[in-house]
């Protein structure tokens, strides 16, 4: 017996129920909650140009619902839905607002884009910049830069005059995006703006400067409070039903598969708690749709341990070592589990690319729990059965649910 391999098995299998045990619950208190199940309010707005004569576009209208999500995050309100719907209309919802009124003031100004000089002073704003005349350029280097033209040539003349040498900072609303110096003199009504820029860096202030002079005044048609009881409810039968399946799981597991099965239970731990910690650590809002989707991962997760030893037991019957049926089972079923789960996967990348709100939580949800399932029910599973097999305490099938009759038999 290799006592080194039986040793590191049970170690392994130690600091995974303690840190599930003592860590899961935290993490599980701590995640954020969504409008379903949280409560909160939501807001259905009109959007119309701020000047007459003008039209909303698909890019202003696109820019002015980032607008909202960034002042909404700015106030403190967390995982704000903001998504343009239609030609005209922006949809807002917000979970856990106190002060509603508050929040709803904020949102609907139009954003404001000023550019200020080191003592706060606006010295230009948006509207002072020529319709859609920003574009990107690159330099001698091959960096990115923004061209921008004005619509007073005098007036950006005489601001460069005065702050030449000194930056004049680019603010939406109350946020500084950039703050370039003025190097030079400005006469002929075009500048550019340098920095250390990334393509996609130039190019969001390119749109913030072209949609500057475009800003969209936002009325309200119609606004709703969402209540919190029917989403707790639903949460807490939702919570107590998956413990219960999960224990029924585990005990399947055991029963059925014996050793793998309770390899099994301790991968399955080790994802569920695993899902947890990326949940938390980036920061994920849960509703009910990514619940539904957290459930399903189970399954999959499940169901590939399943495919895994249902193999080896095919192969032990067949006559082989149980060394031999687990590299050979292994190998067999690996083919099926990737098929199922790169196709799933997938499928929530092209829902989270197309979808909104409760699509994209369930789809991001999905997503990480198809990877995590691969981690810890392929990988991490085969690399615990190993260390059983090279510890030679476990020698016989009948330890992993194959009767020497059944053997016999073929």
């Amino acid at each position: 017996m290799d006592v080194k391999k039986l040793v590191a098995f049970v170690l392994i299998a130690i600091i995974i129920f303690a840190a599930a045990g003592i860590t899961g619950p935290i993490f599980a208190k701590k995640m954020k909650l969504g409008l379903d199940l949280k409560g909160g309010f939501e807001i259905l707005y009109q959007a119309e140009p701020v000047e007459e004569g003008q039209a909303v576009t698909s890019e202003s209208l696109r820019e002015t619902a980032r607008s909202v999500a960034q002042r909404a995050n700015s106030h403190g309100v967390s995982e704000p839905e903001v998504n343009p719907e239609g030609k005209d209309r922006i949809r807002v919802r917000i979970a856990g607002v106190v002060n509603e009124n508050e929040v709803r003031e904020i949102l609907k100004k139009p954003a404001e884009l000023t550019f200020r000089g080191p003592d706060g002073t606006k010295e230009m704003l948006g509207s002072d910049f020529v319709e859609n005349g920003a574009s990107i350029a690159y330099d001698q280097v091959g960096r990115p830069e923004i061209i921008v033209k004005v619509k007073d040539p005098a007036k950006l003349k005489t601001v460069t005059e005065k702050l030449i040498g000194k930056p004049l900072a680019i603010y939406l609303d109350e946020n500084e995006i950039s703050a370039p110096v003025v190097q030079s003199v400005i006469a002929d009504g075009t500048a550019s703006i340098t920095g250390n820029y990334s393509y996609e860096e130039a190019k969001n202030l390119r749109d913030t400067i072209n949609l500057g002079a475009l800003p969209l005044k936002l009325s309200e048609k119609y606004t709703q409070s969402v209540g919190a009881t029917l989403g707790l409810q639903s949460l807490s039968k939702t919570v107590e039903a998956g413990a219960l399946a999960f224990v029924l799981i585990l005990l399947f597991m055991l029963v059925f598969y014996r050793v793998p099965g309770f390899v099994a239970c301790v991968t399955l731990i080790s994802y569920v708690w695993l899902l947890l910690v990326v949940f938390y650590l980036v920061n994920v809002t849960l509703t009910l749709p990514g619940i539904a989707a957290f459930v399903l991962g189970i399954g999959m997760a499940v169901d590939a341990n399943v495919i895994t030893y249902e193999r080896i037991k095919e192969e032990m019957r067949s006559g082989k070592s149980v060394l031999s049926s687990l590299k050979a089972g292994s190998k067999m079923s690996f083919r099926a589990i990737i098929d199922a789960h790169m196709t799933t996967l997938i499928a929530g990348l092209v829902l989270y690319y197309i979808g909104t709100g409760a699509i994209q939580g369930f789809a991001l949800t999905l997503i990480f729990s198809i990877l995590l399932s691969l981690l810890t029910n392929v990988f991490f599973s085969r690399l615990l059965l190993q260390l059983l097999l090279r510890s030679n305490i476990v020698k016989k099938p009948v330890y992993f649910g194959v009767k020497e009759s059944e053997i016999d038999a073929l």
